[in-house]
C-alpha cells in the first residue's frame, strides 16, 4: 500500500503531518515519538512576531541602559545570549530536531506584520528547516482599514520573505475573505508553494465572576473539517500551489475526506491532544485497512478524485445545495410528535 504524497517539494510517506502546537512540539523527544508513531511530518510550534520586538525592546534598554551618565557605557555591549535566548533557542530546537529525526523539519511564523520576519525567517533556513510557514494571524479591527489593504499585507508578508529564502513557504490563513478563491489564486501567484487551510482564531470568553476577558482554548472537533475541505474541493486542480488541510481531522474518515477533495496532506493536533502522540499509528492502521478494503494502492489515486472538479456533481460544493440541505434536514421534535 502506498500512502506517499508530495508537500512542499518533499516526498512524505502519508499525508499525516503534526501541525504547529507548542505542547506537541517544544519537547524535542515528542519528534522522535511523532516519527515513530507514523508522522511524516512536524510543523514546530510557532514562532511570534511579539517575541521577537520584545526581545529587541530588552536589548535597546541595555544597551542604552545609563548612557546619559558615563560615558564609559557606550563601549560597552551585552551578550547576545543573554537577550536572544528565545530565538536562540527556536533555532536551537530546529537544529536539535534535524539531528534527531529524518522526517521533515518545518518551522513556523506567527505574526501580521513584515517586521522582523526577514532576518529570522533566514535564521530559521540556516537552522536547517526544510520549509517554512507564515502563520499570519491577523484581526483587523480599524474602522478605516478597507479589505483590499488588508489582502495587500498578506501578499507583502509572503513575497519578501519568499524572496529571501531558497526553502519552501507555506502560508496559513483564515477564510475570513471576501473572495477566498481570488484570494488563494493571488496567494498562488506570488510565490506560495503551499496554502493551509484554515487558522483558527482562538475567540476570548468572559470571566462572569472577576468580569475579565480571558483567553480560551477549545480544540477543534471533526465537524470543524467541513469548511477546509469545501475551499479545497474548489481550489484543488485551479491554482498551483499545495494544500494542506487543518482543523477537524480526528478520524481516519477524516484524513481520507481531505485527500480524496486534493489535500497534498492533513495537519493533526487536537486528535493528538485528545489521545496521546501514539494516535497517529491509530490513523495510519485506519487508512490503510480502508484503502485495502476500498482497493486503493495509492494515495494519489484519490487525491483530487472528489475535488470540485472531479466530483459527479460539482454544484455540491456551491450554493445549489443549500436549499437541498435546509429541505431534507429533519429537526429532532418533528420525530419525537410522530413517536
Amino acid at each position: 500500500m502506498d500512502l506517499t504524497t508530495t508537500y512542499l517539494g518533499l516526498t512524505l510517506k502519508s499525508p499525516l503531518v503534526v501541525g504547529s502546537c507548542a505542547p506537541l512540539t517544544e519537547d524535542i523527544d515528542n519528534l522522535k515519538r511523532m516519527e515513530d508513531a507514523g508522522a511524516a511530518a512536524v510543523v514546530l510550534h510557532s514562532f511570534f512576531e511579539e517575541q521577537l520586538r520584545q526581545e529587541r525592546l530588552e536589548l535597546h534598554h541595555h544597551l542604552t541602559y545609563g548612557t546619559e551618565s558615563f560615558a564609559e557605557a557606550l563601549t560597552y555591549f551585552p551578550e547576545p545570549e543573554i537577550f536572544h535566548i528565545g530565538s536562540q533557542e527556536y533555532l536551537n530546537h530546529i537544529r536539535q530536531a534535524k539531528e534527531m529525526v529524518d522526517i521533515p523539519i518545518i518551522g513556523s511564523l506567527n505574526g501580521s506584520t513584515l517586521g522582523g520576519w526577514l532576518d529570522y525567517a533566514q535564521q530559521i533556513q540556516q537552522a536547517g528547516a526544510d520549509a517554512l510557514e507564515l502563520n499570519i494571524y491577523y484581526v483587523p479591527t480599524d474602522l478605516d482599514i478597507p479589505g483590499g489593504e488588508v489582502e495587500q499585507n498578506y501578499l507583502d508578508i509572503l513575497k519578501n520573505v519568499k524572496a529571501a529564502l531558497n526553502i519552501p513557504v507555506a502560508i496559513k490563513i483564515s477564510p475570513y475573505f471576501s473572495n477566498m478563491a481570488n484570494m488563494a489564486k493571488r496567494l498562488a501567484e506570488a510565490g506560495a508553494d503551499g496554502i493551509v487551510l484554515f487558522n483558527r482564531f482562538y475567540q476570548p470568553d468572559i470571566d462572569l465572576e472577576n468580569l475579565e476577558v480571558y483567553p480560551n482554548v477549545l480544540l477543534s472537533t471533526p465537524q470543524a473539517l467541513r469548511l477546509p475541505m469545501r475551499w479545497i474541493a474548489i481550489l484543488y486542480g485551479r491554482i498551483e500551489a499545495d494544500l494542506a488541510a487543518t482543523s477537524g481531522i480526528h478520524h481516519t474518515t477524516d484524513v481520507l475526506k481531505m485527500v480524496m477533495v486534493g489535500a497534498k496532506i492533513t495537519q493533526v493536533v487536537s486528535a493528538l491532544l485528545r489521545h496521546g502522540i501514539g494516535y497517529l499509528s491509530t490513523l495510519e492502521q485506519g487508512m490503510i485497512r480502508w484503502m485495502e478494503d476500498n482497493e486503493y494502492e495509492s494515495i494519489k489515486q484519490m487525491q483530487g478524485s472528489l475535488s470540485q472538479l472531479h466530483c459527479p456533481d460539482p454544484t455540491a460544493f456551491e450554493r445549489a445545495q443549500y436549499m437541498k440541505a435546509l429541505q431534507t434536514y429533519a429537526p429532532i421534535w418533528r420525530s419525537l410528535v410522530t413517536e
